[in-house]
């Protein structure tokens, strides 16, 4: 009768369990459609417009033609390698779901799978993080963290319906690597490290924020062995999944070569070697126990490590290994890459994080974390051991980078949710039901450990026993023997007890209450709000909806030929592209800063000066994004800064960004703007005709709401360009380049030599089409060691360069000054 009871006390646990996870999944779905339920299904920001754009183009064709497209439209004239440039993995992941929609008589558009991806993923991450946390801790600390993913801020921003981002499968393809490596190291199991290299190869080919795996496994490993939890397990489960993993990593296109020629990498294949070594010795030391061997075999595992340390910096210093890339380093000199690529730090989720950020995106759960690796530390493991140096460095990358809280949010939930079971345990857990687990937990200890042959690697691994379980409650005075003494000693004592626990639970309840609340708000204010469609409340109450975007790309798709080159800074380079379908300069892929720079260069000098770069880049129209109506605060006169900033650091002699302050030192669009900033091309485009309108009758013609200020020059003029299209609240401005008119004003004004210019359009056509096939070659020939190949192939490069000078007929252009 007892084993049935139990039984069906199973059976009523798991299916509870398969509810609230099935729970947690709707609810971490529906909470992400608040962009579709108030404006429409579309495609935010500004990657996800590309990352559609690649998915159609697969879609519409085929993968291999996918892989093989070269994008004439974009980084006009030099064109983009599309399919060895991005992670796949998000494009093959909708177009699969859209393959079997089809295949299932569902009319899906493509753009709809695209949409609602990362909502569907938010689900499968709730699910990873309750198995992660029950590998961890338990299955109650698990559903806690299940319910936490599903609708915590930090990964919410970044998968709400229309966010068609890699971050919305890679949080999923991590946890899921992760649990796979857990799994791996508890039972040792080569299926499992297969397993682990098959989901790392899908996060891969998802998000360049795989090195974050590729790093954090190896330092697992590394502490275990340096604090001597050292094995067979961790043999097996690391050594499998390195080999499996770097061979299946090369095979995304993107990546290549990178696991054996990068600095990010090179970790785990020292380790690897360590590992290998540290196994030789073990062996060696059971053949012959001795403690003077084992002192020497110490050294000798140093020695190693120091060795393979040594090679690594070599082979970098050689030039062998390529060092770490400017983002990555950033990580750990913030100064970095405001001082050397100022392009990294212009771009806002690149930015240190505030306190008030972690608390926005975290809620309760950043103040509660630290409490669950206290607990891991308490009853330590080789699991715990992940989960605690996962927190720590997460902890730290979030603070450098805004956009890693992104990473930071699962390790977060996860600790949160043991710290907020064990409170739950302690002051919940009827006393008898925990005798019965605690006995129940010891039988399915000793099976789990049945394998286990060295009594060594058991204690090292295997969870506290129930004494000390039974020792730690006494600790903090809430198990039954606490209870009992203070029975003894206070008559009352029972009733304190039970009214303390209940005043426990109730305010963890309401805080619980207190955090789901906040969750809602953040997602309902902050994060569905779609990039391209803005909305605000008007001075009734009323909804306003600021549509600009979409009607400027839609009268430049409309009002403009097919063939037709715009020029804008690089955040809206995608977008134009998605929406417009107009040939652009720059975009956000941002891998040319030269080219990059040539744009701002032409936004931050004379309308002279910029109307030659135009010319030579055979631009049509000069799109740009003001604020000073609307009062948007994310308008091109406030990114200006960066654009000098970028144009200078290629352009050191002609661009000087003191120029563009008053003599104060300050960035200024009023009656103080300096003579620099008035003559420059994005002053004159951003407030031409502006002083016309007068926004409210208390305030003066010409005032610009984004930066509360009157502005400075108001009698503007244009030369050289002409308004094409300004956009109902004035946030998109289009201008045409005047074609006849402007070359015969120019060609009265003195010249200058211009075959600097000549050589920069002329080398940038050839580069564009010589570099991938450069690229090809040194990916083939290097590993073979063939540098003479590289020579070669070089020297072609080179003739082909210099006869393309001759070759290639140069632009008209007219004076520079």
């Amino acid at each position: 009768m007892k084993a049935k009871l139990l039984l069906n006390t199973n059976s009523a646990k798991g299916l509870l369990t398969i509810f609230i996870l099935v729970l947690a999944w709707v609810v971490g779905f529906c909470s992400r459609l608040f962009s579709v339920i108030r404006f429409e299904s579309i495609i935010h920001e500004f990657d996800p417009w590309f990352n559609y754009r690649a998915t159609k183009q697969m879609v519409d064709n085929n993968f291999y033609d996918f892989l093989n497209w070269f994008d004439t439209t974009a980084w006009y004239p030099l064109g983009r390698i599309v399919g060895g440039t991005v992670y796949p993995g998000l494009m093959v992941t909708s177009g699969s779901i859209h393959y079997i929609l089809r295949l299932l008589n569902f009319p899906v558009h493509i753009r709809e799978v695209c949409v609602f991806l990362a909502p569907i993923f938010s689900g499968l991450t709730a699910i990873m993080g309750y198995l992660l946390t029950k590998e961890l801790w338990n299955d109650r600390a698990g559903l806690f963290s299940a319910c936490f993913l599903a609708i915590v801020p930090g990964y919410i921003s970044r998968s709400v319906a229309g966010s068609y981002d890699n971050e919305g499968i890679a949080i999923f393809a991590l946890l899921l690597t992760y649990f796979l490596w857990l799994r791996a190291v508890r039972t040792g199991h080569l299926c499992w490290s297969v397993l682990c290299a098959l989901a790392y190869l899908y996060m891969v080919s998802a998000w360049g924020g795989y090195v974050f795996i590729i790093n954090l496994v190896p330092l697992h490993v590394f502490v275990l062995c340096l604090t001597g939890r050292y094995s067979i397990r961790l043999y097996v489960a690391y050594t499998s999944f390195y080999i499996l993993g770097l061979i299946l990593s090369m095979q995304v296109p993107f990546v290549g070569f990178q696991p054996v020629r990068t600095s990010e990498h090179m970790a785990a294949a020292g380790v690897f070697v360590l590992l290998q070594a540290v196994a030789f010795f073990n062996y060696l030391q059971s053949l012959a126990p001795s403690e003077k061997l084992r002192s020497l075999f110490t050294m000798a595992i140093i020695a190693v490590a120091g060795l393979v340390f040594l090679v690594v910096c070599g082979l970098t210093v050689a030039g062998v290994i390529a060092p770490w890339s400017g983002r990555f380093y950033s990580l750990w000199d913030t100064g970095y890459a405001r001082v050397h690529i100022p392009i990294i730090s212009s771009v806002s989720e690149h930015q240190p994080t505030t306190w008030t950020s972690f608390f926005f995106d975290l809620h309760v759960l950043v103040a509660v974390f630290p409490a669950g690796v206290w607990f891991c530390f308490a009853e330590l493991n080789d699991l715990r051991v992940f989960a605690i140096l996962y927190a720590i460095f997460a902890s730290y990358f979030a603070g450098v980078m805004v956009r890693l809280i992104l990473t930071l949010a699962p390790i977060v939930c996860v600790l949160a949710a043991i710290a907020f079971s064990r409170l739950y345990d302690v002051y919940l857990r009827d006393d008898a039901l925990a005798g019965e687990e605690s006995t129940d937990s010891c039988s399915g200890e000793k099976q789990t450990n049945k394998g286990a042959t060295n009594p060594r690697e058991k204690q090292l691994y295997d969870k506290p026993s129930k004494a000390a379980s039974d020792k730690h409650s006494h600790g903090v005075g809430s198990g039954k023997n606490s209870t009992d003494s203070s029975d003894s000693g206070n008559g009352g004592g029972d009733v304190l007890g039970i009214s303390v626990r209940k005043v426990v639970v109730m305010v963890a309840t309401f805080v619980l209450f207190l955090f789901m609340l906040h969750c809602t708000w953040v997602t309902s204010n902050a994060y569905s709000s779609p990039s391209v469609v803005l909305a605000y409340q008007g001075s009734q109450g009323e909804r306003i909806i600021l549509d600009d975007f979409r009607e400027a790309y839609y009268w430049l798709w409309q009002n403009t030929p097919p063939d037709a080159k715009v020029m804008s800074w690089w955040d809206y380079g995608y977008q134009i592209a998605g929406m417009a379908n107009r040939t652009t300069l720059v975009d956000n892929n941002t891998w040319n800063n030269s080219h990059i720079a040539l744009v701002g260069m032409a936004m931050s000098s004379n309308e002279t000066v910029a109307f030659r770069l135009m010319h030579s880049l055979d631009v049509d129209y000069v799109l740009i994004i003001f604020g000073g109506v609307s009062g948007y605060s994310g308008d091109d006169i406030n990114k200006f800064l960066w654009m000098v900033r970028i144009a200078q650091g290629e352009h050191p002699k002609d661009i000087h960004e003191q120029d563009y302050y008053t003599a104060q030192g300050e960035y200024r669009v009023d009656h103080q703007v300096p003579k620099t900033m008035v003559n420059s091309l994005m002053y004159k485009m951003s407030y031409y005709r502006f002083a016309e309108i007068r926004l409210d009758p208390r305030m003066p013609a010409g005032y610009d709401r984004a930066r509360n200020t009157e502005i400075g020059v108001k009698n503007i003029e244009l030369t050289h360009l002409e308004e094409a299209f300004t956009s109902e609240h004035w946030i998109v401005r289009v201008f045409r380049r005047v074609a006849a008119g402007g070359v015969a004003a120019l060609a009265k004004q003195p010249t200058i030599d211009g075959d600097w210019l000549v050589l920069v359009h002329a080398s940038s056509r050839v580069l564009g089409l010589l570099i991938p096939l450069l690229r090809r070659c040194d990916d083939i020939c290097s590993p073979l060691f063939l540098p003479q190949v590289n020579i070669v192939c070089l020297l072609v490069c080179g003739v082909a360069l210099v006869r393309s000078l001759f070759l290639c007929e140069p632009p008209t252009v007219g004076p520079l000054y």
